[in-house]
């Protein structure tokens, strides 16, 4: 017997999809079924990803959009809509880091610019879609937060902070929606090698450590985006349909160990 497509003919909006963890879920979606609005303010490495999801026999168009501007938001929702005349599915991956440098030396343009990017991307989609989602008393969000939103140590301050305000945002707006059947939830990365990281992966190729990365965490190593997008397309399916308000680790039991492997017992 076939097995059944899990998101099949369902419409996805997948922001940060031009790299990383969106490309990695705009391809598992295409497999899976689903048509596809894909969004980023990366042009080129957007086009790129609409070429693999076209070779992959999938289905999908494109949308420039910086998610810290409200009003490219709204005309991202609008568009999937004339395209698509439905939602089911969004997943808020856009993301920055920000800075690394010391508290001190950190200023409030790079906190906010991280802010309105991490946090007000998701708050922007989840405001456009929710009105069509409530309408039709079904649709699941699933934001890209991560492990520096739930401990210290996986981030630069303004980057932890942000993730932990979405996170945050994921339980409140999960309240908010659940009367309408609508589930909300996010995913958190671990140590992940993405466009977002790389400058990290490149560092460690260099000085010859890269065996290293990844080796505080249980599994010993890091983790791949297609790892995270399998999780969200979980979270997104009918599998997951008594599932809501929850952000879910993948991160190789990083935030279970206190970032000591075997040192628990």
């Amino acid at each position: 017997m076939e097995n059944k497509r899990r998101i099949e003919g369902k419409v996805a909006v997948i922001t940060g999809a031009a790299s990383g963890i969106g490309r990695a879920t705009a391809i598992l979606f295409a497999r899976e079924g689903a048509k596809l609005v894909l969004a980023d303010w990366h042009e080129k490495g957007l086009r790129e990803t609409l070429d693999i999801v076209l070779k992959e026999g999938g289905e999908a168009v494109t949308q420039r959009t910086n998610v810290a501007v409200e009003e490219e938001v709204k005309q991202l929702i609008e568009a999937a809509l004339r395209n698509y005349a439905v939602i089911d599915i969004v997943c808020n991956n856009a993301g920055i880091t920000g800075q690394l440098a010391p508290l001190g030396e950190q200023n409030g343009e790079d906190w906010h610019k991280v802010y309105g990017v991490n946090v007000l991307g998701a708050v922007f989609t989840t405001k456009y879609v929710a009105g069509h989602m409530q309408e039709r008393k079904t649709g699941a969000i699933v934001n890209t937060a991560s492990v520096a939103g739930v401990r210290s140590g996986a981030g630069g301050n303004a980057y932890s902070a942000s993730k932990a305000a979405l996170i945050n945002f994921t339980q409140t707006s999960a309240c908010d929606l659940g009367e309408y059947d609508i589930r909300v939830n996010a995913v958190c990365p671990g140590l992940i090698e993405t466009g977002m990281t790389k400058p990290v992966f490149d560092l460690a190729r260099a000085r010859g450590k890269i065996d290293k990365l990844g080796s505080r965490c249980e599994l010993r190593r890091y983790g791949r985006p297609e790892e995270v997008a399998a999780a969200i397309l979980f979270l997104a399916s009918d599998e997951a349909s008594y599932i809501t308000g929850q952000a879910l680790p993948v991160d190789g039991g990083n935030t279970a160990s206190l970032n000591l492997p075997g040192m628990k017992v």
